[in-house]
């Protein structure tokens, strides 16, 4: 009865430092697919890495702004990232992983998210990227370099926006593109929005340990 009771209380202990973690990722979720998130928000204090097979977005819109924050000591945290926008995106074979670190009696916690895995990928529209780091193979279509941030994607179904406060300024510099392939992508990111994400073969995982996504190329 003794371990019981010793190992209910750990469990309870986990779930008071994890279950707001994961409440928090199901209620983006939610809102992300119903479009109801407000494009700019405080990131938290922990990145996450993203791999995939292959990324196909339209319409591509690319600038420099600031993610702002809370880091994880509760002191004022500013990153800066590269807002990628699409229209629409379709990500194959998608991995997205987060540590959470030194959770009481378990250390590092990882939560890894796998969608796409199948003959259907994961699909989004109108999707922002805060991204701090991008390992690929690029491929575009109809690109312009040096256009003015305000000025939006080639077929204007992009436009600048994103995660960051405060908002780039609209006469920095900036890319867009008809249409870009990504291969073997690996990035860390600051956080995603979008009006729609439909995520197929959705499968989430905890683990202990830091054990992020990695390609298997």
């Amino acid at each position: 009865m003794e371990s019981q009771v010793r190992g209910g209380t750990r469990w309870k202990r986990f779930a008071l430092v994890m279950v707001p973690s994961v409440a928090a990722t199901a209620a983006i979720g939610i809102g992300l697919a119903q479009g109801a998130l407000a494009a700019s928000f405080s990131v938290s204090g922990v990145d996450f890495k993203v791999t995939a097979d292959r990324l196909e977005g339209d319409d591509l819109l690319q600038y420099g702004s600031i993610a702002t924050g809370t880091d994880l000591e509760g002191n004022k945290a500013a990153h800066p990232v590269v807002v990628s926008g699409f229209s629409h995106a379709e990500i194959y074979n998608m991995c997205q992983s987060v540590v959470t670190p030194k959770v009481p009696f378990f250390g590092n916690i990882t939560m890894t998210l796998n969608a796409g895995t199948g003959s259907e990928p994961v699909k989004a529209d109108n999707i922002y990227l805060d991204v701090s780091q991008l390992d690929t193979d690029a491929e575009f279509k109809n690109i312009d370099i040096g256009v003015a941030a305000g000025e939006g994607s080639a077929n204007g179904k992009t436009k600048m926006q994103g995660n960051a406060t405060p908002k780039s300024n609209p006469y920095g510099f900036a890319q867009r593109a008809e249409h870009a392939t990504l291969k073997n992508v690996e990035q860390r990111a600051w956080a995603t929005t979008a009006g729609s994400f439909k995520l197929s073969g959705l499968k989430l995982r905890l683990s202990t340990g830091a054990n992020e996504c990695q390609l298997k190329h």
